[in-house]
């Protein structure tokens, strides 16, 4: 086996035992013993890839952005040339954002309480910046598919946007609220912004 085919596998093996042992344990339990052991990897094979779960958390977080983006791409290329297709890879996930057992939420939260760890901050800061990347390149695709005026700012509208799911996260941990303001409304504001051009403009 090649080498980076090795580092991928590893890299995903790890990846799918921390998500499977946050659903178990939670963020804060989990120590990279459990990892060890549940994975079968050495500390030695682990350590040559990250230097503490919190590495493997960005990682987890990474990966959803991700997959979204590879969604959306996928349908911008083989679907319709409309707004609904890309824009439902986007918002189907957004009930997630307020479910408190939702992983990314977790994660999230986790990651924010030790925000003045130079290293965790700097995960944050990374998994922020990328947030509002790919939701601009979303943006920028579909005004060059002309679905979306192109009076919208791509980056002002995609910060906006990347705001208020983190808002809608954060939220998630407050026990005992009955929010007005839904995943739902969210949704239709999304649309309506991109639609009408009726947002943070140029």
């Amino acid at each position: 086996m090649k080498q980076e085919e090795r580092r991928k596998q590893t890299i995903q093996l790890l990846l799918d035992t921390t998500k499977a042992l946050i659903k178990e344990k939670g963020c804060h339990s989990l120590t990279m013993k459990d990892i060890m052991e549940k994975s079968g990897l050495s500390k030695g094979a682990i350590f040559h890839y990250v230097r503490s779960k919190d590495e493997i958390f960005a990682w987890v977080l990474q990966e959803r952005l991700e997959e979204t983006h590879a969604r959306f791409l996928n349908e911008v290329q083989h679907g319709p040339q409309t707004f609904e297709g890309p824009m439902q890879q986007i918002v189907h996930r957004l009930p997630l954002l307020e479910d408190p057992e939702e992983m990314i939420n977790q994660v999230l939260l986790y990651l924010i309480g030790k925000k003045d760890e130079p290293a965790v901050a700097n995960v944050l800061k990374q998994f922020y910046e990328l947030a509002v990347q790919r939701s601009k390149q979303w943006i920028e695709t579909g005004q060059q598919h002309q679905v979306i005026p192109p009076s919208v700012d791509p980056g002002k509208t995609a910060e906006l946007f990347v705001l208020l799911s983190l808002g809608l996260r954060v939220r998630s941990a407050f026990p005992l609220l009955t929010p007005t303001y839904t995943s739902q409304d969210f949704s239709s504001f999304m649309i309506h912004v991109l639609q009408s051009g009726c947002g943070l403009n140029k």
